[in-house]
C-alpha cells in the first residue's frame, strides 16, 4: 500500500504552531478527523493512551503517532512539519520535525504494521528528510512523498 493511498492533501499541515506533545497532537488530528469523520476528541485520547506506553517520537527528528480507532472504515493518514522542531519524547531527545499520524480500524493490526514500517522505511533516508522539512507549502510536501512513494 503506498502512502498517498491513504494520505490526502487537506491533511498536510506544512506549518505546526504547537509547542508540546498534546498541542501537535490536537492540531494532527483536526484534518484527519474530518476526513475519517470521526470525533476529534475520541482520536485525541485513542492517540495520547498509546503515547502513555511509549513515545512515538523515533529520534532522527520523525514521530509516527499512531493508533486504532473503533467504527473507522479505512486507514487514515495525515502530515504535519514543526519548522522548529518541539520535544515530543524522542528517544535521541532531539526535536521532532516531521510527523506522519496514523490511524486504522480496530481490526486490522497487519494493515497497520505494514503502513508504520512503510513510513519508517521512508523516513530513514536523510535527503527525503530534508527535503520535507524543507518544503515550500502543502502542495511540495505532497510532490515529495509522491516521488518517494513511486519509488518504493
Amino acid at each position: 500500500m503506498k502512502i498517498l493511498e491513504v494520505l490526502q492533501k487537506e491533511a498536510i499541515l506544512e506549518n505546526l504552531k504547537s509547542k508540546d506533545k498534546k498541542g501537535i497532537i490536537e492540531e494532527l488530528v483536526a484534518p484527519v478527523a474530518k476526513v475519517a469523520n470521526v470525533s476529534e476528541e475520541g482520536l485525541v485520547r485513542v492517540l495520547l493512551d498509546r503515547e502513555r506506553l511509549g513515545s512515538t517520537g523515533i529520534g532522527g527528528g520523525v514521530g509516527i503517532p499512531h493508533g486504532k480507532l473503533k467504527n473507522l472504515e479505512n486507514i487514515v493518514l495525515g502530515f504535519g512539519l514543526s519548522r522548529k522542531g518541539v520535544d515530543f519524547d524522542s528517544m535521541d531527545g532531539k526535536p521532532t520535525h516531521v510527523f506522519f499520524l496514523l490511524v486504522t480500524p480496530e481490526n486490522s493490526t497487519g494493515l497497520h504494521l505494514k503502513m508504520l514500517a512503510r513510513i519508517s522505511r521512508l523516513l530513514k533516508n536523510e535527503s527525503f528528510k530534508e527535503r520535507l522539512i524543507n518544503a515550500a507549502g502543502q502542495d511540495d510536501i505532497f510532490n515529495i512523498i509522491q516521488a518517494e512513494d513511486e519509488e518504493f
